[in-house]
């Protein structure tokens, strides 16, 4: 099927010629309602006339940045390494990633299960709802997906291959690199222009703190030169589906092999927004103290999943039975993990202090209508990411996170 750019009124008569998707529908009449409000793609609701619980999601990259319009060019391709990258992790970690019904690579086009009863974890945790099994949930994901695509699981060849597939995603790495290591420390025509004005003082503190950037850079120079593993590239609470039960992971259109703690970082940040958020606006205790657990149990199921999973691999890439003995190898996993930490730390410092005054907020900070009270906000999460940044390779525990974000 030739490349064309789907819209509301196209789609449904394209997927009606899918058989996967004419299978799922049946004989009943599809309706589409575009749903999309991301920065990249457009997302279409495809459902059933006469029986709307039964839909499916449709989502296709056009060549442009959709955040940006036209005027800013960008490849499609980026579908295909969302594509990819959801069939790797729907291997790897079934229970937390949607089903899928279709892709194509040459339509830049992805058809998925419709989570309904699903919501996006940024809305809820915005309204101060607590989900029990989360971090469980999450822990899981982010052991499974990071080790079994890293070298301490796979062989050479595994690894390079797994590079090879993924590694061409220039674009949004450049994207990246750019919005969240770049642009927002600097006077910059993509940067929130309004925000500037309206906080002028710590735009000017932030341009002008070249310790701060120089820290920005050595974490920008290991993300773009770290091949640990298969990345999500974009692990924010926008980008996961959650009820009572359940966890979804979504939108992984930036995966790339990189560094293992961009996306646990990428996460750690915006629950410390969240918590920021409630510290500022609601003075929502409970919430407060359920987002520091949630952080904490987060950062500590993750590393004894991932060790567990490291402990049941006897050959790998990096190590073979007879290198180490059993002292000497628990010792070099101590110090694998806390490098983990570090850089866990480190990202989450820049992807906070990117989301001030880069081109893409988050609506825990840029969301808050009190422009005191947003300014207030402004200043704390610059004030938690320049000690995340700054000491990243010097914070040794999880308790040093809580107590920094405690202030």
């Amino acid at each position: 099927m030739a490349y064309t750019i789907l819209d509301k009124e196209s789609v449904c008569g394209v997927l009606s010629q899918i058989a996967e998707v004419a299978d799922y529908f049946g004989d009943d009449e599809i309706e589409a309602t575009e749903i999309g409000d991301g920065n990249l793609n457009f997302v279409y609701l495809i459902r059933s006339v006469s029986d709307p619980a039964k839909a499916v999601i449709a989502k296709q990259a056009v060549p442009y940045l959709r955040i940006a319009g036209e005027g800013f060019p960008l490849s499609r391709e980026r579908m295909t390494y969302e594509i990819r990258a959801l069939l790797a992790f729907k291997e790897l970690a079934p229970d937390f990633v949607p089903d899928i019904y279709y892709t194509s690579e040459e339509m830049s086009l992805l058809v998925m299960e419709y989570l309904g009863d699903h919501v996006i974890f940024r809305t809820r945790l915005l309204e101060g709802k607590q989900y029990p099994h989360f971090a469980a949930h999450i822990s899981s994901y982010l052991a499974e997906t990071l080790f079994h695509t890293s070298s301490l699981f796979l062989q050479s060849e595994e690894k390079r291959a797994l590079m090879d597939r993924f590694n061409s995603n220039t674009e949004l790495c450049k994207l990246t690199e750019d919005f969240v290591f770049t642009f927002p420390y600097m006077a910059h025509e993509t940067n929130d222009s309004d925000g500037v004005a309206n906080n002028t003082p710590l735009a000017e503190r932030i341009f002008a703190d070249m310790p701060f950037k120089e820290r920005v850079l050595e974490l920008k120079y290991k993300f773009m030169t770290q091949a640990d593993a298969l990345l999500h590239g974009d692990l924010h609470t926008g980008s996961l589906m959650v009820n009572a039960e359940e966890t979804y992971m979504i939108d992984p259109e930036f995966a790339f092999v990189g560094p293992f703690g961009f996306d646990i970082g990428a996460l750690l940040s915006n629950l410390v927004q969240n918590y920021i958020h409630h510290t500022i606006v609601t003075g929502n205790e409970t919430h407060k103290a359920w987002l520091l657990e949630t952080i904490r149990d987060t950062l500590v199921l993750f590393e004894q999943k991932f060790l567990a999973l490291w402990d049941a691999t006897e050959t790998s890439a990096l190590m073979i039975p007879g290198l180490l003995n059993s002292e000497s190898k628990k010792s070099y996993q101590q110090k694998f993990m806390q490098g983990i930490l570090h850089d866990t730390i480190g990202f989450a410092g820049c992807k906070m202090a990117r989301r001030i005054f880069g081109i893409a907020g988050v609506a825990d900070i840029r969301g808050i209508e009190d422009p005191v009270l947003r300014a207030q906000a402004q200043e704390r999460v610059f004030e938690v990411a320049r000690v995340f940044v700054m000491e990243y390779d010097r914070i040794n525990s999880v308790e040093e996170i809580i107590t920094t974000l405690k202030g």
